[in-house]
Formats: structure tokens, sequence, C-alpha cells
């Protein structure tokens, strides 16, 4: 005799198989529509897309159906799928149905490659979705690398009258325990032990970040110009953000507003990383307290024989150069291992980095460690 199948499985079974499988188990309510919603993407059984057409109305109606019954990763996924399998252009051109869209940083990245071609009507509303994304990352990164970098900064000389930002809380603590007051499970300090900073000519670093504006650099882009902005509010920082494709583009002025500064770039177009690096050894005034960050796949569509000089030439010169391969979530990212390695060779180290370890990443390339070390300590594979 057959074992009975629990109901709750035959269940997901339709959900997951569509209307073909109507046999294994009647929906109803909620589910009925949640399988409206996959079936209109993905089709149930030969009909392949069927309930999506140009239709703003219908376009609508599924977006609120897919925001009412599935969780917002699964929303984000399947709003990218809608893109993707059906070319739903309209639905990043018109305000209203942009509206119902769940905002993350690949619809961002979407946006700022259809910006040339939204209408004006459309705009303000797109820039709307881009500052929710860019709100969001700010939330989650500025404290940490505002911190990072500031505890970065040389602090050699002990002090007993630190400021507050310098105060040593370890060191502090433990010198101390001795007037710690067990009824009250506190403990009262008595010296504040910190270091003392240095003059701020003395402790000023430039920070240069080159980054590449093609298609498949997307996501880093929306993250760099969030780090960028950020890095722009710290007054021991002196931080430029230049673009690049086939030509170069400074947009250290815009640094103020991440939104404005995103959609001055455009995306897509060849490479040419030598170009960009030679415009920015032109900005380099302190050599050992300049950090130059290339955040590019390193396809690269313009003399590699150049690129390779001018990098040696940097690294020698005392410019701490990084090669970030991507600054996203998504993972190692496809890049030229090649380029990479002879890069990696020449002191200028390559590896992809998530976005919330870009602050520990430039705190060490700051305080001037090994940053191959770092990487390795932090479990992230090196492009050598």
């Amino acid at each position: 005799m057959t074992p009975e199948v629990p109901a709750e499985r035959l269940r997901r079974w339709r959900l997951l198989l569509g209307p073909s499988a109507e046999d294994v188990a009647q929906l109803d309510g909620d589910d009925e529509r949640r399988d409206g919603a996959l079936t209109g993407l993905y089709g149930g059984g030969g009909e392949r897309g069927a309930g999506l057409g140009a239709s703003s109305p219908q376009l609508h109606r599924w977006l609120g159906d897919v925001r009412k019954y599935f969780p917002t990763s699964v929303v984000q996924v399947m709003q990218r799928d809608a893109v993707e399998k059906l070319g739903l252009r309209q639905l990043l051109l018109e305000p209203e149905l942009l509206e119902s869209v769940e905002p993350d940083v690949h619809l961002v990245s979407t946006l700022l490659q259809l910006s040339r071609a939204i209408p004006a009507r459309t705009r303000d509303t797109a820039k709307a979705v881009v500052r929710k994304v860019v709100e969001d990352i700010e939330r989650r990164l500025t404290d940490r690398l505002v911190e990072s970098v500031r505890g970065a900064v040389d602090r050699s000389k002990r002090t007993r009258r630190p400021q507050l930002a310098d105060v040593d809380w370890a060191t502090t603590i433990k010198a101390n325990l001795k007037n710690y007051q067990p009824q009250h499970r506190t403990v009262i300090v008595e010296d504040l032990i910190g270091h003392r900073r240095r003059s701020r000519a003395a402790s000023m670093r430039d920070v240069v970040l080159l980054v590449d504006q093609s298609g498949s650099m997307a996501d880093s882009l929306v993250h760099a110009a969030v780090l960028g902005s950020a890095l722009a509010s710290i007054r021991s920082i002196s931080t430029r953000l230049v673009v690049f494709d086939t030509e170069v583009a400074d947009l250290t002025d815009q640094l103020h507003d991440p939104v404005d500064l995103l959609f001055s770039a455009q995306l897509g177009g060849g490479t040419d990383i030598n170009r960009a690096v030679a415009y920015a050894q032109t900005q380099v005034r302190r050599p050992t307290d300049t950090v130059i960050v290339i955040i590019s796949d390193l396809y690269e569509g313009g003399s590699e024989a150049e690129l390779q000089r001018r990098v040696r030439e940097l690294v020698a010169s005392g410019v701490t150069v990084v090669n970030l391969l991507a600054l996203s979530d998504s993972g190692t990212p496809a890049y030229d291992h090649d380029l990479a390695a002879k890069l990696s060779a020449l002191g200028a180290p390559a590896f992809a980095c998530t976005p919330d370890k870009f602050p520990e990443l430039l705190a060490a390339a700051l305080r001037k460690d090994d940053l191959t070390q770092w990487a390795e300590s932090e479990g992230i594979a090196t492009g050598r």
C-alpha cells in the first residue's frame, strides 16, 4: 500500500509545477493568486508568460500580487526575471508601475543603464527608487566606513586626555577594573587612555576611486558612489571618484549627492583602464599617503603594457594600488585572470570585495598593511 503524501507537500509540488499539474492538488485563496503570479511570469506547461502583456493595468496587478504573496527576496528575483525574460521595459518607464516595484541594487543598475531613455515624466520616480536603495546602503555601511577609516589614522602617542573619538576603550577599561562596582555592575572610569592624533596636515590621506562604468560593473558603481560620498564627509580624507569607459569623467564635485552622481554616469561602452590610471597619476600629490582603488573586472580595451607600466610606477613611488574585481554582494565576478595576476605581481593585489568588507579593506590600505594577507585572513580569494 502506497503511503499517503502529506497535503502540504502536494500543495508545494502543485505551486512548483504550475497549472499543468492541477491534478496533484487543488489551490484556493492566496495560493491561487500566487500560482497566477508565477504562471504570468514563468508559464504553466505550454503557454509562457501569457499573463504579462503590454497592458499597464495587468502589470500593475501582477506587481501588487507579487509584493503581497512573496517575501522581498523572492520579489526582487521575480522582478529581474520579468525585465530580462519578457523585455518589460515599460515596467521601468512608467511612473505608476515603477512606484510598485520593490527597490534593490539590481533594479537600480537597470535604471542607470536605461537612464538616457527614461522619459521626463518618469525621471523623478526613478530617482526616488534609486534614493531608497542609496539610503539603505548608507544605513548599513556609512558608520562602519567612517569608524574604520578614522581608526586607521596614526595614533602612536598615548595620552591621558584623549578626545572622545580617540579613546582606546579596551585599554581604558582594563586600567580601571580596580574601580568595578559590583552593585551597579559597572566600572567607574577615572582615567581615559587614548592616542594623540597627529596634526591634520600630517594625517591627511588621499583616496582615489577609479570606477569602471561598463554595464557589467553597474552594481559596483552603485556601492562605490555611496561609499565615496561617505568618505568625502571625513575631513582627514581627500576623496576623488572617477568613472571611466573609453573616456574618463571626474565626478568628485557630485559626491555630496550620490543619486545625482549615479545619474551622471553613463553605463555601457568600452573600457580603457590605462587611460583612467593615467588620470589618477596626475592627481597624486603625496604618494606615500595615497590609495588608488581600481574597481574593474580588468577586461582592458586599452594598452595592457602601458597600464602595467603605470601601476609599476605608482607602486614604486609609494602609492597603494588596489584592484577590486567587484564591489557587490553577488560574489566573485568574471574577470581577466591573467591581467589580475600580472598587476598583483607588481604589488597591486586584486580580489573581489563585498561592500560590507570595504571599510576594513580601506582601513588596511591606509595603514599600509599587507593586503594579500588581509584578504586571506578574511577568506577572500585573491586574483593571482
